[in-house]
Parts: C-alpha cells; structure tokens; sequence
C-alpha cells in the first residue's frame, strides 16, 4: 500500500500572490479593512442608535460628579456670557451702537461654544477612545459624530436660557424663530465635517490637541461674538474690501449672524453677509462632505500602533 505525499505548491519569494489567493478561497479578509464609501455610510446609519445613545450618556456624566449636576449644562455658558459682557460691553465698550447687546452677545458666545466645543471634542475623538477603538469594530467616524451630537443637546439645554433672557429684555416671539432649526443643522453639519478633520490628524499627532485652544480662541476674536463686525468694518473705513468680505464670510460668524437674525428683532437682514443661506450651505457641505471623506480614507489606521 503506497502512501501519496500531497507537496504545498511553490511560492513566490515573498508568498504574497499565493497568501491573497488562499484568502480569497477561504472568503478571508483583511481585518479592519476600510469598506467602499456607500457601505461605510450604510453602517455609520446601522449605529445611528448607539451614536445617539453614546452622546446622550457622555453629556449625562459630564457634570455627574458635581452637586448642581445638570445644572451646569445652563450655568456654564451663562457665566462665560457674564464675562464677556464685563470685559467687552462694559469694559471695553462694544456694546455701543448695537440693539439688544445682552441678547446679541450671549447668542453670539452660544453659537460659538457649539462649534469650539464639538471641534475640540472632535480633536480628541480617536485618542481619547483608544480603549473602544481597538476593542470593537465599528464606522470609527461615530466618534465624532457623537461628540458633535453631544454638544448639540448642550446647547439646546443653553438655549432654553436663552429664550428666558430674550423675554427678559422684552424680544417677542417671531416666526423668524423657526430659521433656529435649518441654521442649527447646516451648523452641525459643518461642525461635524471640521471635527472629522482634526480627529483624523489628531489620532496621528496628538500635540494638534495642545494647540487647538490657541487657534480658536483667534478665531473666536475675529468671528463677531462680542462685538458687531459691522461696526468694526464701518469705523475702519481705509479698511481692505477683502478683509471685510472675510470677515463676513468667516463660517463661525455667518452661523452667529444667522442666529442672531433669527431669534432678535433689531437684528435686521442688512446686517447679515450677501447670499447668507448659501455662503451657509456651502460651508456645511464642504466641511461635511469633505470632512468624512477625508476621515474614511484613513479608516484602517485609527487605532494601530
């Protein structure tokens, strides 16, 4: 009785063709693999409901270990707007030449915490996570998406205290409030796109999270939150028309302005950038689309290493 010897076929010096051709019989495949973009959304929406729980419970224990709790959630952007208005309505004077200050300055700060806020969350999405990163698999862009969505419910809580504020100083209620809603969403939107961004280049280089602070605060100085860009632009008249335009143009200060139409009543529509909605939704779908594709391509690195 003879016994055949069953010799593994040659391979190539370095046994790649041969290794993707086994994969490939055995329906094997890479682990991590980053999928065709159209799949990739297909299972970002799948977790739609753990996106949603995720940032529901990070907001929760943001403030679970102080004794005003969810207070906090009002408190703190109320005390920044307290700030503000010392330093520059009262101490520095911006508040001259602008209707409603009060009301115009704490939508301004609001607004404005919304996106500093979701891009810093965003600079820290995958470094922060690390431990679920490599635990589970998952559409790794659910992280900051749900830190956007996180800082969305935060100022939903905040502009409760701003609807308080603008009865206070006698704004009624206009149907220009119901614009809070498509402005908030080309917001998130945009908010989203740039926090992809920085959470890509922050899971390569951590030290982006140390600078952050400083280029937002820059940006914050030159986006209108406490003071009229408007005014500034009209009291500096040898002023370039293209710095002017760029400061209208800022997305920081066009979402501000939006909101600021919407919900205050001595904030007319001259005030407001030409082609306002549009220069909106532009800067939404190109920090949007640009963003999550940018943040896909690098799919497979996130968590490596």
């Amino acid at each position: 009785m003879s016994q055949v010897l069953h010799t593994p076929p040659r391979t190539p010096a370095d046994g790649h063709g041969d290794l993707a051709a086994l994969a490939e019989q055995y329906g094997l495949t890479v682990s991590g693999a980053r999928p065709p973009l159209p799949e990739y959304i297909r299972q970002l929406w799948a977790r739609r409901h753990f996106i949603t729980a995720f940032a529901t419970a990070k907001l929760t224990a943001q403030y679970s270990a102080a004794k005003l709790g969810q207070v906090w959630q009002v408190m703190t952007p109320l005390l920044n707007a307290a700030v503000y208005y010392f330093i520059f309505g009262v101490l520095l004077e911006t508040k001259k030449g602008v209707a409603d200050f009060i009301p115009f300055l704490v939508t301004g700060v609001f607004v404005w915490t919304f996106t500093q806020s979701s891009i810093m969350a965003g600079t820290r999405a995958i470094g922060g996570s690390i431990g679920l990163v490599r635990a589970l698999h998952f559409p790794r862009a659910a992280l900051p998406i749900s830190f956007c969505l996180q800082q969305l419910q935060q100022l939903l809580f905040s502009m409760g205290a701003l609807l308080i504020i603008l009865f206070a100083v006698g704004v009624p209620p206009a149907l220009s409030w119901l614009l809070v809603f498509p402005a908030l969403a080309l917001q998130f939107v945009f908010n989203a796109g740039v926090s992809m961004i920085l959470a890509r280049l922050g899971a390569n280089t951590p030290d982006i999270a140390q600078l952050m602070p400083f280029i937002l605060r820059t940006w914050m100085y030159i986006s209108g939150v406490m003071w009229s860009i408007d005014n500034l632009i009209g009291k500096h008249h040898g002023m370039p028309s293209w710095v002017a335009d760029l400061l209208r143009a800022n997305p920081a200060a066009v979402y501000i302005d939006l909101m600021r139409f919407a919900l205050i009543d001595s904030f007319h529509a001259s005030q407001l950038p030409p082609h306002v909605w549009l220069v909106a939704t532009g800067w939404a779908l190109l920090a949007g689309v640009g963003g999550f594709i940018y943040f896909w391509k690098a799919e497979e690195t996130y968590g490596r290493g």
